[in-house]
């Protein structure tokens, strides 16, 4: 197999991982998803259904057709229909599952351009040839990369992938412009003596493919769960009132982490109980322009035009009653009124949340201990030489 602390048995099927699926190889449990359906039984009539989703290198998915109606389970090798040849991939997903994933995806059964055929499960042969296949693209990927800068060509080859019957090697890239590689490929033909496929990726595919940890400590999202990437703007940051530092922004892929969309529907929520910013509050005093909001405790700080060193805090209901006074030809007398509800008592309660232990107990000198004195002064007090020059 791919991974050396995978077994497999005489079939050439797989037995298990001794890493517990931790070693990140094609062997292991990487993307998986939970059959929650598998112990649910059929209504009567109804045919198992024959879509399969199969998992290739790196994460790669596609589903198939079960035409021969084989007996697959999950973690089965089995040979696919390719384009030309065939393919070797693991069945990661079997049964009615399969049919809500294609249909969340849009994906018909029927269509024999997209969904293809099992041809059977993978024997022992099958196995040797992709194993063999596979241990051939790290080092051609090192060449790659050779020509690739002999050629001046501004690209970066990412990975390489063999098809199961090694009868052609898809090398997927990453380019910030278009690249002109047919120079590139004749190269690629007649140093590999293979057929030759070429793939552009994104910085976020190759980041996924590569794997990682992040900022956060944990492994990235997109090798690991995270499989649709989803377009991530500066405006996200904006809405969270995040500082705009790209250092601290950017991901592994040097693009906006993906992170950033997670919890951002909640602060959109919460910004609607919020007036605009741009609103201005009209009082007679004079106009008062918001300075800072505070999503989480919904609290606004205005200052009047002229007084930007004194700011007001102001509730969003007060902020919105006030909003309403204007619309209506309206004006407060001054935003201290309003301010002066929300005095709060700024004195911290501190408690002891690491226990009755001190942070300083270390830095204590240590207490002499009296019975080990007396024996040191017993101990020099004997040592001590005799003077012989004494008088009689």
């Amino acid at each position: 197999m791919s991974c050396n602390s995978c077994s497999t048995g005489k079939d050439g099927q797989p037995r298990g991982c001794k890493n517990n699926g931790t070693c990140g190889t094609d062997s292991c449990n990487k993307l998986t998803v939970f059959d929650w359906l598998a112990n649910m039984s059929l209504p009567q009539g109804q045919e198992p259904f024959i879509g399969i989703e199969v998992r290739f290198k790196n994460g790669r998915k596609q589903y198939y057709k079960n035409t021969e109606n084989l007996t697959l389970s999950i973690g089965d090798i089995v040979a696919t229909q390719a384009k030309s040849g065939h393919d070797i991939g693991m069945v990661t997903l079997t049964g009615e599952l399969v049919r809500v994933q294609m249909k969340r995806k849009k994906i018909n059964i029927d269509d024999e351009e997209k969904v293809l055929k099992i041809y059977r499960k993978a024997s022992q042969r099958d196995i040797d040839i992709w194993s063999s296949a596979r241990d051939k693209e790290e080092p051609m990927k090192v060449k790659a990369r050779q020509f690739a800068i002999d050629l001046n060509l501004k690209m970066k080859i990412s990975d390489i992938e063999f098809q199961g019957d090694a009868s052609k090697a898809t090398f997927y890239y990453t380019a910030e412009e278009r690249v002109d590689f047919r120079e590139l490929i004749k190269v690629f033909a007649r140093e590999f003596r293979t057929r030759i496929e070429m793939k552009q990726v994104g910085f976020r595919q190759e980041a996924a493919r590569l794997g990682g940890i992040g900022s956060c400590g944990r492994e990235l999202c997109c090798s690991t769960w995270l499989t649709d990437f989803r377009s991530v703007s500066t405006s996200a940051a904006r809405y969270q009132q995040l500082s705009l530092n790209p250092l601290k922004l950017a991901g592994q892929c040097g693009k906006l982490k993906c992170c950033l969309n997670y919890e951002l529907d909640a602060y959109l929520d919460a910004l609607k109980a919020f007036p605009k910013t741009e609103t201005r509050l009209f009082t007679e005093k004079g106009k008062a322009v918001c300075q800072k909001t505070d999503i989480f405790k919904g609290h606004l700080w205005y200052a009047y035009e002229g007084e930007w060193m004194n700011w007001h805090k102001l509730t969003t209901e007060q902020a919105n009653e006030i909003i309403e006074k204007n619309k209506n030809n309206e004006k407060v007398a001054s935003l201290e009124e309003y301010a002066a509800e929300l005095i709060e008592d700024t004195k911290s309660t501190f408690e002891n949340v690491v226990g009755q232990d001190s942070l300083t107990r270390f830095d204590r000198p240590k207490r002499k201990n009296k019975r080990n004195n007396k024996r040191s002064k017993q101990r020099r007090r004997n040592n001590k030489p005799k003077n012989n020059n004494a008088k009689k």
